[in-house]
C-alpha cells in the first residue's frame, strides 16, 4: 500500500507548510498520493476581471498541475446569476447577461495566462462555465432530480444559512440565494460524471458549499461514490484589515484597473509580518530558499529584502518579466538625482510614482507669462503657508525644481515642463510637491 501512495508527491504536505491549508476532508490526502485527480475550483463573475484575492485559487490549480494533477477552472456564468451568499450579509444585485457574459469573457481570459487550456498533457487544465450545463435545466427538472437529494434540514444547518435566517447578518437570505448550494453541488456533481472530478477546492468560507457538492455526489451516484473536499484559509492582513486593497480599492490582476507599477508597490510596501506569510503563500520558491530569504531579512529588516523578493516573484507571475522590469525602473525614478529616467515615463506611471505628493493645478498661460518661484510655492499652489515662507526657504537653498537648486529670483518657463506638463518642486530632501500644468 505504501509504495502505491507513493506514486506522486504530496500535495497536501506543501500546501501546509505554505500555510494554504484550512479545512481538508478526510481521505482527500491519500486520494492525491495514489492518482492524478481532477481537481475544479470556481469563480464567480461578479466582475471583468479578476483581484488579487484571486490569486490565492489561481496558485492552488497551478501547484494542482505541478504536482501531476488535472485542474478544472470553473467560472460561474449560472452561479454569477444569483450570487453565492457565502460570507455576505445581503442579497447580491442580480446581474444582467450582457453585463455577465463580458464579466465570463474576461475571467476566462485572466485565468488563461496562468494555465493552458490548450496544452495536450495528460493533466492538461480545463475551462469550463457552469451555464453550459445548467441554461436548459428547467425548474420542475432540478427540483425533482436534484433538489430532492438534499434535505432543508441539511442546507439550514450550514453557517452561511444560519447566519442570515437568524438575523446575525443581513434583512434575511431569498430563496434564490437559497438554492445557491444546490447549483454549485450540481457542478461537482456533472463534473464527476464527465471528468471524473473527485475533488473540489476554494476558500474556507466555501466549505458548507463544497461539502453539498461532495454529498451530492455520493447521494447521485450511489454509495461507492467518493468525492473530497479542501479548503484554504482566507488571507488576512496581520493588522486585522482586509486583504487585497489599496487606497484606490482592489488590486486587481490586469493593468487596465491597476497599474503594473501599483501592483508592484502593494507588494513592496507589506509590513515584515505579512511579508514572512504572504512569500509562501504567494510564491512558488521552495522552503530551502524562503527560510534563507526570511534569516537574512530578520537580520536586516531595513533592506526589505523580503518584500523586494516577494514583489519581484509576484508580479513576473502576473505580469511577466519585462513588466516588472518597468515597474523597478519607475520605482527606481523618483529617487534618480535627476529627471532624466522620470521624463522617460508614459504620463500615467508619471502620476503615479507621485501618488500621495501634495499637488496642484494651474493653467499652461501662467507658465507662458513666467512664474516667479515664490508665487510657485505659495499663492498659485498653497504648498507653502505664506510668500515669507517661500522667501526664507529659497534664502536658505532648501527649494529644489525639477531636481535641480534654485534661488529667489528664479522664473520658471515652458522650458522648464517636464514632458511639457509637469513641475516638480523640493523642499529639502523628503518634501516633494507637484505641479500639473493645464
Amino acid at each position: 500500500m505504501r509504495k502505491l501512495l507513493n506514486k506522486m508527491k504530496n500535495l497536501v504536505e506543501e500546501l501546509q507548510w505554505r500555510g494554504l491549508v484550512h479545512d481538508i476532508m478526510p481521505g482527500t490526502e491519500e486520494q492525491l498520493l495514489k492518482e492524478m485527480t481532477s481537481t475544479y475550483i470556481g469563480f464567480d463573475p461578479t466582475s471583468d476581471s479578476l483581484h488579487i484575492g484571486s490569486l490565492v485559487p489561481i496558485i492552488l490549480l497551478v501547484h494542482l498541475e505541478k504536482f501531476g494533477h488535472k485542474p478544472i477552472a470553473l467560472v460561474g456564468g449560472a452561479t454569477g446569476m444569483i450570487g453565492d451568499p457565502s460570507g455576505k450579509s445581503d442579497e447580491r444585485n442580480l446581474l444582467d447577461e450582457v453585463t455577465l457574459d463580458k464579466n465570463v469573457a474576461g475571467i476566462k481570459a485572466v485565468l488563461s495566462r496562468f494555465l493552458d487550456f490548450n496544452s495536450t498533457a495528460a493533466n492538461a487544465p480545463i475551462l469550463v462555465n457552469n451555464y453550459d450545463w445548467m441554461k436548459d435545466f428547467s425548474f420542475i427538472n432540478f427540483a425533482r432530480d436534484v433538489g430532492k437529494r438534499i434535505t432543508v434540514n441539511y442546507m439550514m444547518a450550514k453557517d452561511s444559512v444560519k447566519k442570515r435566517l437568524s438575523g446575525e447578518t443581513g434583512e434575511g437570505m431569498s430563496f434564490t440565494e437559497f438554492t445557491y448550494q444546490l447549483i454549485q453541488g450540481y457542478d461537482f456533481h456533472h463534473l464527476y460524471k464527465t471528468h471524473h472530478c473527485l475533488l473540489q477546492m476554494g476558500g474556507s468560507d466555501q466549505w458548507g458549499n463544497i461539502t453539498t457538492g461532495t454529498e451530492l455526489v455520493r447521494r447521485m451516484n450511489g454509495e461507492g461514490a467518493k468525492a473530497y473536499a479542501m479548503t484554504c484559509p482566507l488571507i488576512t492582513k496581520a493588522d486585522g484589515s482586509k486583504f487585497g486593497k489599496s487606497e484606490g480599492g482592489n488590486v486587481w490582476l490586469t493593468a487596465d484597473k491597476t497599474s503594473v507599477y501599483k501592483f508592484y508597490q502593494f507588494w513592496l510596501n507589506t509590513t515584515d509580518v505579512d511579508a514572512e506569510k504572504y512569500i509562501k503563500i504567494f510564491t512558488f520558491l521552495d522552503k530551502n530558499t524562503i527560510d534563507a530569504l526570511i534569516a537574512e531579512h530578520q537580520e536586516a529588516p531595513h533592506l526589505r529584502v523580503l518584500q523586494k523578493r516577494l514583489a519581484e516573484e509576484i508580479t513576473i507571475f502576473v505580469h511577466g518579466k519585462e513588466e516588472l522590469e518597468r515597474a523597478i525602473f519607475a520605482s527606481n525614478a523618483f529617487f534618480s538625482p535627476t529627471m532624466d529616467d522620470l521624463a522617460q515615463l508614459d504620463d500615467a506611471t508619471f502620476v503615479e510614482v507621485f501618488d500621495g505628493v501634495p499637488n496642484a493645478e494651474i493653467a499652461k498661460e501662467d507658465i507662458v507669462a513666467g512664474l516667479d518661484m515664490i508665487a510657485a510655492l505659495a499663492a498659485k499652489t498653497g504648498f507653502l503657508a505664506s510668500n515669507s515662507d517661500a522667501r526664507r526657504e529659497l534664502k536658505q537653498n532648501a527649494v529644489s525644481l525639477n531636481k535641480e537648486k534654485v534661488a529667489e529670483d528664479y522664473v520658471i518657463t515652458e522650458k522648464d515642463l517636464v514632458k511639457d506638463k509637469f513641475l516638480v518642486l523640493q523642499k529639502g530632501k523628503k518634501n516633494y510637491y507637484l505641479i500639473k500644468v493645464i
